[in-house]
């Protein structure tokens, strides 16, 4: 049987984090009673004029800058012309020709480059809610007109694993220059996925099917390993692979045809009367190149110069909330390693298992460097100073005033200490007399036993000077 190369590309739709819809004033707000934020404009009704929303320029051109792509001097609108239940004005606002970005990359883990064709502006449609059980269906005209980005890659990845790298990586970049929520559950990111596959050493590609508006990364992974191996084994078999629309049913882990793929003439694309074109001039595009801070490829490159763990800093950078928390802790603190270990271990466990996302941290990084100075310090023992981190997540009072509250401070009573390391010693002759002969794994458990006495509040280092102390003496 043939070994095939599975070749991919994608059509990003991101939803802008704008206030107000691309051309009106309705709310861009999810959810809302169906049908209640929308207008004559973006309901499409005879004789409305729509202005164009200047945020959506600046949040597309942040964008495209923010993926390395040329941004246009002269861009314009056009209607796409295509009739469908829940496009009210059977056209739909987008960009042909002229798109205000191109020719852009965005960079993944192995090094290599996936091209980015273009970014252009254009209107959301609305939605359609199916009643199964009425047998009808209904359209909510809600999101019609809230603008998107469509960022379109060219056919570079040859994986899954390299699509879902790369829809991260995007995903990341877009929440970093703060264009777009970018949540998935909600819609306001979703691809189109097109899929060809290849006898490996081809050069020419295969035809390509697309599937449309997948909003799950999961979804997105199964759907190219499953249209791949469909058109794998459709072309062993002898037969051809139709270029196509398909709908990817992720239930059934299949994909299903929809419609003959569409070519641009289908939708007699012709320039956008009612909107004048885009002119941008050096200095407004600097300006707003200026507004992008730093994105996570540069943070990591910065962070592994303080010493942070390459591993670590993808954990730190995959959100900019979490980088901004970072970076304030290791200023305050002084020790960018420990506020790294306790962002990658306690912080992301104690996100986990409450279900937040890093965005609901309910304490300031100020907390976390104290919590940072108290173990520097000696104040608090890392087993408490977890017991401590646990206790922000639920009162969000100041660490110090916890230690206190609980009883967390470490011990400092040199007879407490001795009396421990003599019980251990003496409940414990064979431990002791194993590492008499060398064995240092008995260490460790001596260790365990004085700490567990102690209740975990001994300063580690030096209940370990206090137990070595008396072990020679025994030598």
């Amino acid at each position: 049987m043939t070994s095939f190369e599975t070749v991919v590309g994608l059509e990003i739709h991101a939803e802008l984090a704008t206030r107000t819809k691309i051309f009106c004033s309705c709310t861009t707000a999810f959810g809302g009673d169906p049908n209640t934020h929308c207008c004559p404009v973006c309901t499409g009704m005879p004789g409305v004029l729509p202005v164009l929303n200047q945020r959506v320029v600046e949040y597309a051109v942040r964008a495209g800058s923010a993926m390395n792509c040329e941004i246009a001097h002269f861009s314009k609108l056009d209607r796409k012309n295509y009739f469908y239940p829940d496009l009210p004005k059977a056209y739909q606002i987008s960009q042909y020709d002229l798109p205000l970005c191109k020719g852009g990359w965005v960079e993944i883990s192995s090094g290599k480059r996936i091209g980015i064709t273009r970014i252009h502006i254009e209107e959301d449609a609305g939605k359609l809610i199916h009643d199964n059980v009425a047998r009808r269906t209904y359209v909510d005209l809600n999101r019609c007109g809230v603008p998107l980005i469509e960022i379109v890659s060219e056919p570079d990845m040859r994986s899954a694993d390299e699509v879902h790298e790369f829809i991260e990586k995007v995903r990341t970049i877009l929440l970093y220059a703060g264009v777009s929520d970018c949540r998935m559950e909600e819609g306001s990111i979703r691809a189109d996925v097109n899929v060809s596959v290849r006898p490996f050493g081809q050069s020419a590609f295969g035809t390509r099917t697309e599937m449309k508006n997948i909003n799950s990364m999961r979804a997105i992974f199964r759907a190219v390993e499953g249209e791949a191996k469909r058109q794998s084994e459709l072309i062993s078999a002898g037969g051809r692979v139709t270029q196509q629309t398909r709908r990817w049913d992720d239930n059934r882990g299949a994909s299903k045809a929809m419609r003959g793929k569409e070519e641009a003439n289908d939708y007699r694309y012709f320039p956008e009367p009612d909107i004048v074109p885009i002119r941008l001039d050096d200095a407004r595009i600097d300006e707003i190149r200026a507004q992008l801070p730093e994105l996570p490829d540069a943070r990591k490159i910065r962070y592994a110069q303080l010493g942070i763990a390459p591993a670590d800093a993808q954990i730190i950078t995959a959100s900019r909330t979490l980088a901004d928390y970072f970076e304030e802790a290791a200023r305050l603190s002084g020790n960018a390693k420990e506020a790294a270990k306790w962002i990658v271990g306690e912080m992301m466990r104690q996100l986990k298992e409450r279900s937040l996302e890093p965005e609901a941290i309910p304490f300031p990084a100020s907390y976390l460097a104290q919590v940072i100075t108290l173990c520097e310090t000696g104040r608090v023992t890392t087993a408490n100073a977890k017991n401590l981190f646990s206790l922000l997540f639920e009162s969000g009072e100041e660490p110090a005033a916890l230690v206190e509250k609980h009883g967390l401070a470490a011990l400092d009573d040199d007879d407490a200490l001795d009396a421990a390391v003599e019980e251990a010693v003496s409940r414990n002759p064979k431990s002791v007399e194993d590492f008499l002969a060398g064995k240092e794994k008995s260490f460790g458990f001596l260790m365990g036993q004085c700490m567990r006495s102690l209740k975990g509040k001994a300063d580690p280092a030096v209940l370990r000077e206090k137990l070595t102390q008396r072990l020679e003496a025994l030598k």
